[in-house]
């Protein structure tokens, strides 16, 4: 079983601080997943909308959650949120079409937080270029908190290029996208940039993933953490 020392030492440290009760609250939950095998660890995939790629200046618009439960993902469970934010979506809303009528009656970026922290909590986060998604996430919670938090994910893009590399293949412009990494295991054509429909694309293409790693039964969560780094 792999190490995550790195891991929960950062999360000990992290809690050492005077943190907001949400806050506290999801790292204490969070340790004991890092211990469980992966079939029984609680994962939720997740995908973010944004008006742009920089967390700095650019604001969350939507959010998708898709738990993966014993290896399988309850659609019953799938949830999307949309979120009001400052100003216009501008240009691009050519890229998830998402336009501003539609964020009038949307939840505010601290209520979104707060919902997005109840519903994951306890659980690995899961996403496709995770980095990107974990970043918002994080620098909007010190935005709204004054404070952020380590959190736990796994990367699906990560695995991907993992594979192709052991395989050998060569990494071509773009074959690494989520639609191109799904196409290789079979995967159907989702369309893309859906915040919930992203979110269970990435669950679909984790599954699929663990699935050619070789035995399920006995594949530890921390590996899965290990081999997505």
């Amino acid at each position: 079983m792999a190490n995550l020392w790195w891991i929960k030492a950062i999360l000990w440290r992290k809690k050492l601080t005077t943190l907001p009760l949400q806050l506290k609250t999801y790292i204490d939950e969070i340790t004991p997943a890092l211990s469980q095998l992966y079939r029984d660890a609680p994962l939720m995939a997740i995908d973010l909308e944004m008006t742009g790629l920089d967390p700095e200046i650019d604001q969350v618009i939507s959010i998708g959650l898709v738990p993966i439960v014993d290896g399988q993902i309850p659609l019953n469970r799938a949830q999307h949120i949309m979120i009001a934010i400052d100003g216009s979506v501008g240009a691009s809303a050519t890229v998830h079409g998402i336009v501003d009528n539609q964020l009038h009656m949307a939840l505010s970026i601290e209520e979104a937080l707060n919902w997005f922290l109840a519903q994951t909590q306890g659980h690995i986060l899961v996403a496709h270029h995770a980095p990107l998604d974990i970043h918002f996430i994080q620098n909007k919670l010190q935005r709204c908190f004054g404070q952020s938090i380590p959190m736990v994910y796994i990367d699906t893009l990560a695995i991907e290029r993992k594979r192709c590399l052991m395989h050998h293949q060569v990494l071509k412009e773009g074959s690494l996208r989520l639609g191109a990494s799904r196409a290789r295991y079979g995967l159907p054509v989702y369309a893309a940039h859906n915040a919930l429909i992203d979110a269970l694309s990435c669950a679909e293409l984790l599954l699929a993933q663990v699935a050619a790693m070789g035995d399920v039964q006995r594949l530890s969560i921390s590996e899965i953490i290990e081999i997505a780094r």
